[in-house]
């Protein structure tokens, strides 16, 4: 540990007599300054927070607009949680995602399904969305909050924000999990609950949705699953779809998920887009974001840390694109330094357009998206009381 020894001017005490002019008084230009050592420790960082978000989705027959509004929304939601700050430093996001209620689940397990376990990964959780399909079936509410409470690896920092937020519109108390343990076994890890019921309020008060929240300590929420996601369309979408392009172009894969990643990372902009350019343009805004990491399998987001590089490289070098693997390691290391400088410059670009296109939509006068909208309010609220801001 580094010690700091800092000087420091001791004080002196003067004699003081009544008589002016006694032998005894101390002159003060004879006074003989004194070293005393003060030991400074050096301050740790400021651990970031993290925000875990559970979503457990009712994938019953009826519930295909619930799935097609949470493929685009995501994004929307990813976007505006990476604006959340906890101790002036920007706040870890996590997802997790069930699914529940769809018949061709087994009976034994509750007809759940744990799809991803939190994760940062958002190019995995968008694909596992898109993937998902209905089925009719028994939606046991209490069984997957309490799978969810019990299986998931929640974080215990004091300023962790740990949510789950169930959506369906069926009875919350279906199933033979009582719903009180569950919600106990919850608030022991200081879980919110939040309930969503999809369709009108009162049906979901009488099929205690809304009880449920109570529970859970969290909020109860109504949409209209149905409803289209509304976009909007700015001057500023081609633009920042062009430099999404050249974004992707920046990636140099390695490992042996690598190349299949990669693949990935494309397909998904290009599903996402047949959807809605709208919600493509929110995921390429992402992408430009701390948020939006792939260290696992990118050259470029693993050379964050440089001394690592070339070890990384030589470990790797076989699952290379060909047109690297020729290449010595000085030469690929100096190719990934290049587009991680040519990265850094369109993600600013990226990101400066999207301040102008965020500034055109309030102008606009468009609907909300309730259910991210719900998820959003929802956490600012519950992150209000642990001091997070929105900057």
């Amino acid at each position: 540990m580094k010690i700091v020894k800092t000087l420091v001017l001791a004080s002196t005490l003067l004699s003081f007599i009544s008589c002016k002019g006694s032998p005894h008084e101390t002159p003060i230009d004879e006074v003989v300054p004194q070293l005393a050592v003060v030991d400074s420790k050096p301050v740790a960082p400021v651990k970031p927070a993290t925000i875990q978000i559970a979503l457990l989705l009712d994938t019953s027959g009826s519930m295909q607009g619930l799935i097609d509004q949470t493929k685009t929304q995501l994004w929307n939601l990813v976007n505006k949680m990476t604006y959340a700050h906890c101790n002036e430093v920007q706040a870890h996001i996590e997802i997790a995602l069930y699914e529940y209620g769809n018949s061709a689940l087994p009976e034994q397990e509750d007809y759940l399904r744990q799809i991803v376990p939190f994760s940062t990964d958002l190019d995995q959780i968008s694909k596992e969305l898109f993937a998902l399909d209905i089925n009719g079936g028994d939606e046991y509410c209490g069984a997957v909050i309490s799978h969810a409470t019990e299986s998931l690896e929640w974080r215990n920092g004091k300023h962790d924000l740990k949510m789950i937020f169930i959506a369906g519109n069926e009875s919350f108390l279906q199933g033979h999990t009582s719903i009180d343990a569950v919600m106990g076994a919850a608030a022991q890890k200081d879980i919110t609950v939040n309930t969503i019921f999809c369709g009108d309020a009162q049906t979901g008060i009488s099929l205690k949705w809304k009880n449920g929240a109570t529970l859970g300590k969290g909020e109860y929420t109504v949409i209209n699953h149905n409803q289209q996601t509304h976009y909007v369309s700015t001057p500023y979408d081609d633009q920042i779809l062009q430099l999404n392009t050249r974004l992707n172009d920046t990636y140099v894969a390695y490992g042996a998920q690598g190349a299949s990643k990669s693949v990935q990372q494309v397909a998904n902009d290009a599903e996402l887009e047949s959807v809605s350019v709208t919600a493509n343009v929110t995921r390429s805004v992402v992408k430009s974001k701390s948020v939006y990491k792939n260290a696992e399998w990118d050259l470029i987001d693993a050379a964050d840390d440089v001394e690592m590089l070339e070890d990384l490289i030589i470990a790797n070098k076989k699952t290379l694109a060909p047109e690297l693997k020729d290449k010595s390691v000085a030469e690929i290391k100096e190719i990934t330094l290049a587009k991680k400088s040519e990265r850094a410059q369109i993600q600013k670009r990226i990101l400066k357009l999207n301040e102008q296109r965020e500034a055109y939509m309030k102008t606009q006068n468009t609907g909300a998206n309730e259910l991210e909208n719900a998820m959003v309010n929802a956490v600012k609220r519950k992150a209000a009381a642990l001091n997070y801001t929105w900057e």
